[in-house]
């Protein structure tokens, strides 16, 4: 079964720079870590109609999970679940579960005396209202729940936008699903720090190990220490069980530092360079 993931997020302040994109990062990182494969990152504008035709494109490539972020909310631009309501052709209508959830933590605010009454406004209303099928997921930190669609074998997972609320919600009920699917999937990562080399001559030693270890991924972050050149390669992978893993990565490790230290290169580890 695919492990793949494309992520979609939501909002025009993205694309202004106005908010700088920092659930992006941190979903590629964790759900990559969990053993799944993140393939692409969207980023698009509060429009209920782009909203529908990128989830339409998405859903056409067949990943196994699309998740979103942002556009949950209950003001105007706040047009996540309408345009995934397009995107699938669903109605949206007011969810049962979700408005029990919202009502709910109203009634803690007013217990905090955040506010004086629960009173359920339309802006409050609006939160409850999901594709038809959708299940609500409990928002532990706010007030917008996360929302949980299958679509023909893909699982379509909205979550807000506020960071806080978008990792709460993704712990508690997301990561178990993706964990699930990614069974015994080990995500496993080295790096190490190349010293005298420039990253063009290091480039053909790069192809020449990932193309004989075709399972490893290997990125160069180039940088300087003093004047020579001080180039990180990060070598990564994800495999069946950590084992096989450890075994890919080191086995690439071995070539890549035998090919550098050829061409004159010295090699140090993470922790020497931090040290140094």
């Amino acid at each position: 079964m695919s492990t793949s993931v494309e992520i979609i997020c939501v909002g025009t302040e993205l694309l202004i720079g106005q908010t700088l994109n920092t659930n992006a990062h941190w979903l590629a990182k964790i759900i990559t870590t969990l053993g799944l494969n993140v393939y692409r990152i969207t980023n698009i504008a509060d429009d209920i109609d782009e909203i529908a035709d990128t989830l339409q494109e998405a859903l056409h490539r067949k990943p196994r999970f699309i998740i979103t972020t942002g556009g949950l909310g209950p003001t105007f631009d706040d047009k996540t679940l309408e345009g995934i309501a397009k995107g699938l052709n669903r109605e949206i209508k007011i969810n049962d579960g979700a408005l029990k959830m919202i009502e709910k933590t109203y009634s803690k605010y007013v217990e905090e005396r955040l506010i004086d009454k629960v009173e359920l406004t339309p802006p409050r209303i609006k939160m409850a209202k999901l594709p038809e099928g959708a299940k609500p997921l409990p928002n532990p930190i706010g007030t917008a729940p996360g929302v949980l669609m299958e679509h023909e074998g893909i699982t379509i997972i909205a979550l807000p936008g506020v960071p806080s609320e978008m990792e709460a919600i993704f712990d508690e009920s997301v990561a178990p699903i993706l964990k699930k699917a990614a069974g015994d999937a080990t995500f496993f990562e080295t790096s190490i720090h190349v010293l005298g080399v420039m990253e063009s001559d290091i480039a053909p030693l790069i192809d020449q190990v990932m193309h004989n270890n075709p399972y490893v991924y290997i990125k160069s972050h180039p940088g300087r220490e003093g004047e020579k050149p001080r180039l990180e390669l990060n070598l990564t992978t994800t495999a069946k069980d950590l084992k096989l893993a450890k075994n890919r990565v080191g086995k690439a490790l071995v070539e890549i530092t035998e090919l550098v230290q050829q061409k004159g290169g010295k090699i140090r580890s993470s922790k020497e360079v931090k040290e140094a």
